[in-house]
Parts: C-alpha cells; sequence; structure tokens
C-alpha cells in the first residue's frame, strides 16, 4: 500500500472520530432532547414528536442521499457540507428554541430539514471508505471507523455533559462542542488527497484485481473481454434491489429492531434530565447512558 493511501486510512479514523456528533448533530435525539426538556421546559410529548420527524426524515432521505454519494464524484465535499449543515441546524435549534415549545412548528421544521442533512452522513463516509480501500479492506476500515465514531461520541457527551453540569441552569454553552467536531470532519476531511479516491471502486464498479491490474495486463485483455467487464460493471438498479429477497428480510429485521431498542435510551435519558430534586445531577446521568453504551460499543 502507498505511503499517501496508508494517510488517507489515517484520516478516515479521524474524520470518523469526529463524526460522533455531527451523524445526528449532539447525539441528536438524547442530548437535544435532554437540553430541551430540562432548560426550555419542552414536554415529553413535545420532544417526542420532534425526533420522531427527524428520524422519519433520515428514513426517507437515506437512500437519495446513498444514490447521491455513489453517482457524485465530490465525495468530500458533500460530506463537508452535510457535516456543515447538521451543525449549523444544531446551533439554530438551541438558539430559537422557545420555552414550553411556543415555535414547535419551527422546531419540527428544522428536524426534518437536519434528518435530510445527516443522512448524507453515513453512505458519504462508507463511500469515501471503499473508494480508498477497496472492497477487501472495507470490512476491517468499516469496523475501524464504528470503534472511533463511538469513541468520539463519548468524548464528545463527557464533554458536553461535564459543561451542562457546572453551567446549569444556563446549559446552552454546551453546544460549543457541534462547532468543534465540524471542525475537526472538515480539517481531516480537506486533508485527503482526491486522487486517493477511487470513485469506481467507491461505487463497487471495480474489482481490487481490477484496481491492481498493471497497465501490461489491461492492454493485453481483448476487446470483448473488456466490453463484457463494462457490461457486468452497470450499477445495480432499485428495481432490482427491491428483488432480492435477502436484502429485503435484512432490512425488515432492521427496521423492527430499531423500532423496539431505538426508544429505550431515549426514554430513559427524558426522565432522569427531569432529574427530581436535583436536575443538574439528573443531565449529568442522562449523558452518562450514551458514554457507558458507547464504551461497550468501542469494546
Amino acid at each position: 500500500m502507498s505511503s499517501t493511501k496508508s494517510s488517507a486510512k489515517s484520516l478516515l479514523g479521524l474524520v470518523a472520530l469526529f463524526l460522533g456528533e455531527l451523524r445526528d448533530g449532539l447525539t441528536m435525539i438524547n442530548m437535544q432532547s435532554a437540553f430541551l426538556i430540562s432548560s426550555k421546559f419542552y414536554s415529553e410529548k413535545q420532544v417526542g414528536v420532534m425526533f420522531f420527524v427527524f428520524g422519519m426524515s433520515q428514513f426517507l432521505f437515506q437512500t437519495p442521499a446513498g444514490y447521491i454519494m455513489d453517482s457524485s464524484d465530490r465525495k468530500v465535499a458533500l460530506l463537508a457540507g452535510a457535516a456543515l449543515a447538521t451543525t449549523s441546524l444544531t446551533l439554530l435549534s438551541a438558539v430559537t428554541a422557545k420555552e414550553y415549545g411556543e415555535n414547535i412548528v419551527w422546531m419540527v421544521c428544522l428536524k426534518f430539514i437536519q434528518g435530510g442533512a445527516t443522512a448524507l452522513i453515513p453512505p458519504g463516509l462508507n463511500s469515501i471508505t471503499q473508494g480508498i480501500v477497496g472492497s477487501t479492506g472495507m470490512t476491517h476500515q468499516v469496523a475501524d471507523n464504528e470503534m472511533k465514531n463511538h469513541l468520539g461520541t463519548a468524548i464528545i457527551v463527557l464533554s458536553g455533559s461535564l459543561i451542562a453540569f457546572y453551567t446549569y441552569p444556563n446549559i446552552g454553552l454546551l453546544f460549543i462542542v457541534s462547532p468543534i467536531a465540524c471542525a475537526g470532519v472538515v480539517f481531516f476531511l480537506t486533508r485527503i488527497n482526491p486522487d486517493d479516491i477511487d470513485h469506481d471502486a467507491a461505487r463497487g464498479l471495480k474489482s481490487d484485481a481490477d484496481a491492481h491490474a498493471t497497465d501490461y495486463q489491461l492492454a493485453t485483455d481483448s476487446k470483448e473481454q473488456l466490453n463484457a467487464t463494462a457490461e457486468d460493471n452497470k450499477p445495480t438498479t432499485p428495481l432490482e434491489l427491491l428483488k432480492n429477497k435477502t436484502l429485503l428480510v435484512f432490512t425488515v429485521i432492521c427496521f423492527l429492531f430499531h423500532m423496539s431498542n431505538g426508544t429505550v435510551l431515549p426514554l430513559v435519558m427524558q426522565t432522569l434530565a427531569i432529574g427530581g430534586d436535583k436536575p443538574r445531577v439528573g443531565f449529568l446521568l442522562s449523558g452518562m447512558c450514551i458514554i457507558v453504551a458507547q464504551i461497550f460499543m468501542v469494546g
């Protein structure tokens, strides 16, 4: 592997580390909901509606986001743009939120837009990863990306929770971690050499054998072989994907799992954020819910 490719892999890990905040915007459902309940006096119902809209927006835009990233040769710019948009919307949510949810319609609209922006992040990082490491190295690199992503989430939530604990009840300062994380993502993304990203490999249109073929080997391939390869490397259409029963079953299982599992942590955090007689401690404990979960994922 060339030194530039090794450098690109290292930079991928650092991008993933800072994306621990950006992927959902201050760990969207959790820290923001605790902030709105404890500092802006939102009801659990109002917070639930907001982040239901956010989740459904992510769900609706995930497939189009994947196609956008797949078809574009400007994956780094798109991912950086999604990171900037997510951070801007996170800060806008914190700044414009009115007490008791007086502008709940505005907040719901922000969450819908933010869901669409964050939908670009997972396919963006994964497509850049495959374009750098190829299909053979994809499994190992994705595992490394996810480990660093969870580690970054734990660090960021710990920082935000401590800021909230020491500044309570004026805890808006905790949102300073969002632009810091965004700056880290953009900085390390822009240090990736665009020539290290093979966009055909990122789309799954090139095998690792093709990527490492010599000029002599490519020159000796017959025209028929090249035409056959090009025919085989056509992108899969959405209709063909829907006919894949294995993929459909896996999608349904993941959806049902998230429907049952995804509600547990937000409900626990909302309960802790209310905090009873010690709301400051409740906010710190709500952050610990995320930190403990992320540490186990890192392990």
